[in-house]
C-alpha cells in the first residue's frame, strides 16, 4: 500500500529493522551513511537497493534535513554499487518510489538499482 511521504518517520519499518539487524538481507555494500542489499523480490537480473542510515521518509526529507556529508555519502554509495556490479558500460536503471502517486511502499527512503537487461520505457503507456 503507498504510503504518505509526508508523514513522521515509522522506526518500525522494514527498512529500519534491515539497519538494527533484526532481519537479515544480503548486503553487498555498506558506508557510513547507506547500506545497500539484494532486493527480496527483484525485478531485474540484478535488482539492489540502497538505502540511507538516517531515518528519511523520501527524497524530500532527506534532501532538506541531511546534511551536505551524508547526502554525498549516500549518492556516492548509489555509484560505488552500479560500478561494483559492472553496469555502467551496459547501463541501468535508478528509481525512487516517493508517496502515494510515486507508490512509495516502504517509509524509508530507498533507491532501487536494475541492471542485468534491457530495460523497457520508463512509464508504461495505459
Amino acid at each position: 500500500m503507498p504510503i504518505d511521504a509526508t508523514a513522521p518517520y515509522d522506526d518500525q519499518n522494514i527498512f529500519a529493522k534491515i539497519l538494527r539487524d533484526e532481519i537479515p538481507s544480503k548486503k553487498v555494500y555498506e558506508n557510513e551513511f547507506a547500506l545497500a542489499f539484494h532486493d527480496i523480490n527483484p525485478q531485474a537480473p540484478i535488482h539492489i537497493l540502497v538505502i540511507p542510515k538516517g531515518r528519511y521518509v523520501s527524497w524530500d526529507d532527506f534532501t532538506t534535513t541531511a546534511d551536505d556529508a551524508e547526502i554525498a555519502g549516500f549518492i556516492r554509495a548509489v555509484g560505488h554499487v552500479a560500478r561494483e556490479q559492472g553496469l555502467p558500460a551496459p547501463g541501468y536503471r535508478l528509481l525512487a518510489n516517493i508517496g502515494g502517486h510515486g507508490h512509495q511502499e516502504v517509509p524509508h527512503l530507498h533507491i532501487h538499482i536494475f541492471g542485468g537487461r534491457q530495460m523497457r520505457e520508463m512509464i508504461p503507456r495505459s
